[in-house]
């Protein structure tokens, strides 16, 4: 098995010593019970929703775009990070991106599906590039100039505006777990009700954030809390889950543990039936969560690093082996020279567009 990246690299030599493991593992949970990505999604699955024809329309030009296009798979730029980590955190390593319209050339020549970002970038570029390339707008954001810092998604922008600007797509995020949470909750639901109504589709990035999910480990990225957290998205009609890679599991016996107190509800068979330690199982777990793969699951790429490209095409084939839909990677290519992003770009959809990375 041969699976070729750019340059003549293959998928094996990059993943290194966990390429044998990653790339022919069997998940615990059947992928039978899963609605997998592929060129006839809409059609196979989303065609007997409630979705107006007009958010069909708009699903299927997201998924028709770029590269990755009809292939049942995303490749999404997200930059926000100029509010949810300030400017000069994101840019500075790479300047040109304080120009909105460079955001738009690099998803442009990475052959993404889309580019997510501010009502600000999209809205001073959007007539030169809507129609050429598909728009998610970010209505929501946190922002770390309050002092001291505080941890609250709060709406920059309506939905109105995102349609205005010839956005396709909406996308918001939620802090589940927050002490504002069951308010970001119903600002968020009434914001994608509102966005369906105008054809346009919705894209919820299901974070966790609070301190008793820090334990000995980083609960934050636990399965089963994530898990959870994207089945709360899907349930106010998220239409994609934008979720991080998971790297360990029962957070909820964490947070037990830690507090002493009683904390949420889950059951033994999520950790001996429906999941183990592997990141396939543990990403799988996220899916059947999404509707068991109705709402397609996203993972992010991650902090830049030293290893890049190896991390980014690690995520790429656990979230592909596992039934997810896709990568949306920021840091890693926006915050290196140009013409870095747009392969490191290609180098993830390499791992979509592989037919000897299969579902697992």
């Amino acid at each position: 098995m041969t699976a070729t990246l750019l340059e003549g690299s293959s998928i094996e030599s990059v993943l290194g010593k966990e390429a044998e493991d990653l790339l022919t593992y069997k998940a615990k949970v059947s992928q039978d019970l899963l609605h997998l990505p592929g060129p006839d999604f809409i059609d196979r699955v989303w065609i007997n929703s409630d979705r107006h024809p007009q958010v069909l329309r708009n699903l299927q030009q997201l998924y028709s775009h770029g590269r990755l296009g009809n292939t049942g798979y995303l490749s999404i730029l997200p930059v926000d990070q100029g509010i949810e980590h300030s400017a000069g955190a994101s840019f500075a390593p790479n300047p040109i991106y304080f120009d909105p319209e460079n955001i738009i050339k690099l998803a442009i020549a990475a052959e993404c599906n889309a580019v997510a970002t501010t009502l600000g970038v999209l809205g001073s570029v959007a007539r030169k590039y809507a129609h050429k390339i598909p728009f998610i707008a970010k209505i929501n954001h946190n922002e770390l100039l309050t002092v001291p810092n505080q941890f609250d998604q709060v709406l920059f922008a309506d939905v109105e505006q995102a349609w205005n600007l010839g956005a396709v797509a909406v996308g918001a995020t939620i802090y589940f777990g927050s002490e504002n949470s069951t308010r970001q909750i119903q600002e968020i639901s009434q914001a994608f009700k509102r966005a369906h109504e105008l054809g346009l589709v919705t894209i919820l990035w299901c974070y966790l954030r609070n301190n008793s999910f820090k334990q000995d480990q980083d609960y934050h990225l636990a399965a089963d809390l994530t898990g959870q957290a994207n089945h709360l998205g899907v349930t106010i009609e998220a239409d994609i889950i934008k979720q991080k890679l998971p790297e360990n599991n029962n957070g909820y016996g964490a947070v037990v543990k830690a507090t002493g107190k009683s904390y949420g509800k889950t059951h033994e068979r999520v950790y001996t039936e429906l999941t183990s330690d592997h990141p396939i199982d543990l990403t799988r777990y996220q899916v059947l969560n999404c509707y068991c793969g109705r709402a397609g699951l996203i993972n992010s790429g991650g902090a830049s690093g030293k290893n890049d490209f190896v991390e980014a095409v690690r995520t790429a084939v656990i979230n592909k082996r596992a039934g997810g839909t896709g990568l949306i990677s920021g840091r890693k290519t926006f915050q290196r020279p140009f013409e870095e992003g747009v392969k490191l770009f290609h180098a993830i959809q390499d791992v979509y567009l592989s037919p000897d990375v299969a579902i697992a």
